[in-house]
């Protein structure tokens, strides 16, 4: 992921992201992001499409977390109806998840804009007719937790993704999930 984003920085004109700094930047949320990266909002929309279109051309090289594929299937057998909000296209989505796994999903929301997550966590239940209070939104990043709260929702954060733990606890989620076994353990 950290290649592409630097091959669209040196494309786009902004900040790329060496390895070194990344803990500099991982818990930046928002305009304080863009700002340090150099990176316009008029720009993003552009970037995020280019950043889809291209993780679909690194076919095999970005993969699940270990643990999430048995996870799916634990939560699914045990009944917890499935969906996925993603700011990612659904094909990037379905080929990570790979074919069995993307079976279990029961409702995709994909290519959603950066800051549109609440209105589709919304509309997922209202399809899925899920009430708000049996619902969790499970996201690694400070806006999942902004969107959970917009949509009425429990927000369960994952400590091995994008902010830290201390970030996503500053948010005040329901539950979190510091290992993918211990997300399933709660939720299945």
């Amino acid at each position: 992921m950290r290649s592409i984003f630097n091959e669209l920085a040196d494309e786009q004109g902004f900040r790329r992201v060496e390895l070194s700094e990344y803990h500099r930047y991982r818990d930046l949320h928002g305009a304080a992001l863009l700002r340090e990266l150099g990176l316009p909002l008029r720009k993003l929309p552009r970037v995020m499409n280019s950043m889809r279109r291209r993780m679909a051309d690194h076919r095999g090289t970005l993969s699940l977390f270990p643990g999430i594929a048995d996870a799916l299937h634990r939560l699914a057998v045990s009944g917890v109806q499935l969906a996925i909000v993603s700011s990612n296209s659904r094909e990037n989505v379905e080929r990570f998840l790979g074919r069995d796994n993307a079976g279990l999903i029961g409702c995709y929301a994909c290519g959603v804009s950066m800051f549109g997550k609440a209105s589709k966590l919304r509309q997922v239940l209202r399809r899925s007719a899920v009430q708000h209070q049996y619902a969790i939104y499970i996201g690694d990043e400070i806006r999942d937790a902004e969107a959970a709260k917009a949509a009425g929702i429990a927000f369960g954060a994952v400590t091995w993704g994008q902010h830290s733990q201390e970030a996503l606890r500053a948010q005040r989620p329901a539950e979190i999930f510091a290992t993918v076994a211990d997300m399933s353990d709660k939720l299945s």
